[in-house]
Protein backbone atom coordinates (compact mmCIF):
# COMPACT_ATOMS: atom_id res chain seq x y z
CA UNK A 1 0.00 0.00 0.00
CA UNK A 2 1.28 3.72 -0.54
CA UNK A 3 1.17 4.31 3.66
CA UNK A 4 3.42 1.61 4.19
CA UNK A 5 5.63 2.69 1.18
CA UNK A 6 5.54 6.21 2.82
CA UNK A 7 6.74 4.80 6.41
CA UNK A 8 10.27 5.22 5.92
CA UNK A 9 9.90 8.86 5.04
CA UNK A 10 7.38 9.88 7.56
CA UNK A 11 9.76 8.52 9.93
CA UNK A 12 12.75 9.68 8.01
CA UNK A 13 11.06 13.27 8.34
CA UNK A 14 9.43 12.58 11.88
CA UNK A 15 13.49 12.16 13.00
CA UNK A 16 14.66 15.47 11.41
CA UNK A 17 11.72 17.10 13.17
CA UNK A 18 12.39 15.84 16.70
CA UNK A 19 15.06 18.95 16.58
CA UNK A 20 12.42 21.52 17.05
CA UNK A 21 12.35 24.16 20.00
CA UNK A 22 10.21 22.58 22.39
CA UNK A 23 8.58 26.61 22.44
CA UNK A 24 6.67 25.00 19.55
CA UNK A 25 5.50 22.20 22.18
CA UNK A 26 2.15 22.48 20.13
CA UNK A 27 3.01 21.11 17.25
CA UNK A 28 3.47 17.05 18.18
CA UNK A 29 5.72 15.35 16.24
CA UNK A 30 2.52 13.02 15.03
CA UNK A 31 0.83 16.09 13.42
CA UNK A 32 4.19 17.63 11.23
CA UNK A 33 4.83 13.84 10.26
CA UNK A 34 0.95 13.66 8.85
CA UNK A 35 1.49 17.26 7.32
CA UNK A 36 4.75 15.47 5.60
CA UNK A 37 3.22 12.25 5.01
CA UNK A 38 0.29 14.26 3.14
CA UNK A 39 2.69 16.39 1.18
CA UNK A 40 4.36 13.32 -0.16
CA UNK A 41 1.30 11.12 -0.78
CA UNK A 42 -0.43 14.20 -2.72
CA UNK A 43 3.06 14.50 -4.78
CA UNK A 44 4.15 18.33 -3.76
CA UNK A 45 8.12 16.87 -3.63
CA UNK A 46 8.07 14.09 -6.28
CA UNK A 47 5.20 16.06 -9.01
CA UNK A 48 7.55 18.66 -10.59
CA UNK A 49 4.85 19.97 -12.97
CA UNK A 50 2.73 20.47 -9.48
CA UNK A 51 5.25 22.39 -7.87
CA UNK A 52 6.06 24.50 -10.65
CA UNK A 53 2.40 25.98 -10.55
CA UNK A 54 3.40 26.89 -6.65
CA UNK A 55 5.38 29.47 -8.39
CA UNK A 56 2.38 31.30 -9.61
CA UNK A 57 1.12 32.39 -6.55
CA UNK A 58 0.41 35.93 -6.34
CA UNK A 59 -1.41 37.12 -2.81
CA UNK A 60 -3.24 40.73 -2.91
CA UNK A 61 -4.74 42.46 -0.04
CA UNK A 62 -8.09 42.08 1.22
CA UNK A 63 -10.22 44.33 3.65
CA UNK A 64 -11.90 40.88 5.06
CA UNK A 65 -11.84 41.06 9.10
CA UNK A 66 -10.52 38.23 10.90
CA UNK A 67 -10.65 37.55 14.42
CA UNK A 68 -7.86 37.61 16.63
CA UNK A 69 -8.00 35.04 19.02
CA UNK A 70 -5.63 36.08 21.74
CA UNK A 71 -3.69 39.43 23.16
CA UNK A 72 -0.64 39.42 24.97
CA UNK A 73 1.65 41.93 26.45
CA UNK A 74 5.21 42.06 26.95
CA UNK A 75 6.13 40.69 30.44
CA UNK A 76 8.65 37.94 31.54
CA UNK A 77 8.35 35.09 28.63
CA UNK A 78 6.81 37.42 25.98
CA UNK A 79 8.52 35.67 23.07
CA UNK A 80 7.62 31.75 24.58
CA UNK A 81 4.10 32.72 24.79
CA UNK A 82 4.06 34.78 21.20
CA UNK A 83 5.69 31.32 20.00
CA UNK A 84 3.11 29.25 21.61
CA UNK A 85 -0.20 31.13 20.42
CA UNK A 86 1.43 30.99 17.04
CA UNK A 87 2.01 27.54 16.65
CA UNK A 88 -1.54 27.14 18.06
CA UNK A 89 -2.98 29.56 15.44
CA UNK A 90 -0.92 27.85 12.86
CA UNK A 91 -2.54 24.03 13.69
CA UNK A 92 -5.64 25.87 13.80
CA UNK A 93 -5.23 26.28 10.22
CA UNK A 94 -3.74 23.28 8.47
CA UNK A 95 -5.73 21.86 6.39
CA UNK A 96 -7.61 25.39 5.46
CA UNK A 97 -7.90 25.35 0.97
CA UNK A 98 -6.43 27.80 -0.75
CA UNK A 99 -8.67 30.59 -2.24
CA UNK A 100 -6.70 34.35 -3.53
CA UNK A 101 -7.59 37.04 -2.07
CA UNK A 102 -8.73 35.24 1.27
CA UNK A 103 -7.68 35.74 5.10
CA UNK A 104 -10.07 33.46 6.77
CA UNK A 105 -11.73 31.83 8.72
CA UNK A 106 -12.25 28.97 6.70
CA UNK A 107 -9.67 29.77 3.12
CA UNK A 108 -6.27 31.69 2.83
CA UNK A 109 -3.99 32.98 0.30
CA UNK A 110 -0.57 33.05 1.25
CA UNK A 111 -0.21 36.34 2.58
CA UNK A 112 -3.24 36.30 3.69
CA UNK A 113 -2.00 32.82 5.98
CA UNK A 114 0.47 35.10 7.37
CA UNK A 115 -1.94 38.29 8.14
CA UNK A 116 -4.46 36.15 10.51
CA UNK A 117 -1.92 33.73 11.86
CA UNK A 118 0.61 36.74 13.37
CA UNK A 119 -2.96 38.35 13.74
CA UNK A 120 -4.79 35.66 16.20
CA UNK A 121 -1.45 35.61 18.19
CA UNK A 122 -1.62 38.82 19.43
CA UNK A 123 0.62 40.69 16.89
CA UNK A 124 -1.24 42.78 13.99
CA UNK A 125 -0.37 44.34 11.44
CA UNK A 126 -1.36 46.10 7.78
CA UNK A 127 -2.54 42.74 5.59
CA UNK A 128 -0.87 43.60 2.21
CA UNK A 129 0.56 41.40 -0.39
CA UNK A 130 3.92 38.93 0.10
CA UNK A 131 5.77 42.49 -2.13
CA UNK A 132 4.74 44.80 0.26
CA UNK A 133 5.82 42.77 3.31
CA UNK A 134 8.99 42.17 2.15
CA UNK A 135 9.65 45.91 2.00
CA UNK A 136 7.99 46.61 5.34
CA UNK A 137 9.82 44.16 7.35
CA UNK A 138 13.54 44.61 8.07
CA UNK A 139 15.50 41.16 7.85
CA UNK A 140 16.54 39.49 10.26
CA UNK A 141 20.12 38.42 11.50
CA UNK A 142 21.36 35.41 9.57
CA UNK A 143 21.33 33.05 12.66
CA UNK A 144 17.48 33.95 13.09
CA UNK A 145 16.98 33.35 9.14
CA UNK A 146 15.41 29.95 9.96
CA UNK A 147 14.08 30.59 13.28
CA UNK A 148 10.31 29.89 14.09
CA UNK A 149 8.20 32.93 13.50
CA UNK A 150 10.34 33.75 10.08
CA UNK A 151 8.97 35.27 7.09
CA UNK A 152 10.46 32.99 3.72
CA UNK A 153 9.75 34.82 0.78
CA UNK A 154 10.08 32.76 -2.74
CA UNK A 155 9.20 33.18 -6.27
CA UNK A 156 9.96 36.69 -6.84
CA UNK A 157 8.25 37.77 -3.76
CA UNK A 158 5.04 36.12 -5.28
CA UNK A 159 4.74 33.90 -2.10
CA UNK A 160 5.43 33.94 1.67
CA UNK A 161 5.26 31.41 4.43
CA UNK A 162 6.04 31.07 7.79
CA UNK A 163 9.55 29.49 8.65
CA UNK A 164 9.35 26.04 11.20
CA UNK A 165 12.80 25.52 11.28
CA UNK A 166 15.97 25.08 9.21
CA UNK A 167 13.78 21.83 7.20
CA UNK A 168 10.18 23.40 6.65
CA UNK A 169 7.60 26.04 6.44
CA UNK A 170 4.26 26.37 6.75
CA UNK A 171 2.07 28.22 3.51
CA UNK A 172 -0.44 28.67 1.82
CA UNK A 173 -0.70 26.35 -1.12
CA UNK A 174 -2.53 27.26 -4.25
CA UNK A 175 -3.23 23.27 -4.45
CA UNK A 176 -2.79 22.02 -1.15
CA UNK A 177 -4.48 24.99 1.13
CA UNK A 178 -2.53 24.94 4.73
CA UNK A 179 -0.05 22.92 4.56
CA UNK A 180 3.77 22.04 6.21
CA UNK A 181 6.33 21.74 3.10
CA UNK A 182 10.02 20.86 3.21
CA UNK A 183 12.91 23.16 2.14
CA UNK A 184 13.35 20.35 -0.79
CA UNK A 185 15.90 21.17 -3.53
CA UNK A 186 12.06 22.97 -5.34
CA UNK A 187 11.43 25.24 -2.85
CA UNK A 188 15.17 25.97 -1.51
CA UNK A 189 16.09 27.18 -5.26
CA UNK A 190 13.43 29.71 -4.89
CA UNK A 191 14.30 31.56 -1.70
CA UNK A 192 14.18 35.45 -2.25
CA UNK A 193 15.41 35.82 1.54
CA UNK A 194 14.26 36.19 4.89
CA UNK A 195 11.91 38.26 6.77
CA UNK A 196 10.98 38.89 10.65
CA UNK A 197 7.95 41.05 11.74
CA UNK A 198 8.69 43.03 15.19
CA UNK A 199 7.07 41.62 18.11
CA UNK A 200 4.75 44.21 19.26
CA UNK A 201 1.96 42.95 20.91
CA UNK A 202 -1.47 44.55 19.97
CA UNK A 203 -3.39 46.23 23.12
CA UNK A 204 -6.76 45.82 21.77
CA UNK A 205 -8.49 42.16 21.27
CA UNK A 206 -10.76 42.64 17.94
CA UNK A 207 -13.70 40.18 18.52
Amino acid sequence: MLLRKLIPCVFAASAALAVLPSSTGAQTAENRARQIAQTIETGEMLDASTLENEALIVSVPLSEEFKAARVFRSQPGFKLQFEQLISSAIDARLGAPYSWGATGPSAFDCSGFVWSTFRSAGIDFERASARTLWSRFAAPAPEEQFKFGTLVFFSGLAHVGIVADEHGFYHASRHHGVVYSPFNDYWSSRIDGFRRVPLTPTSTTAD
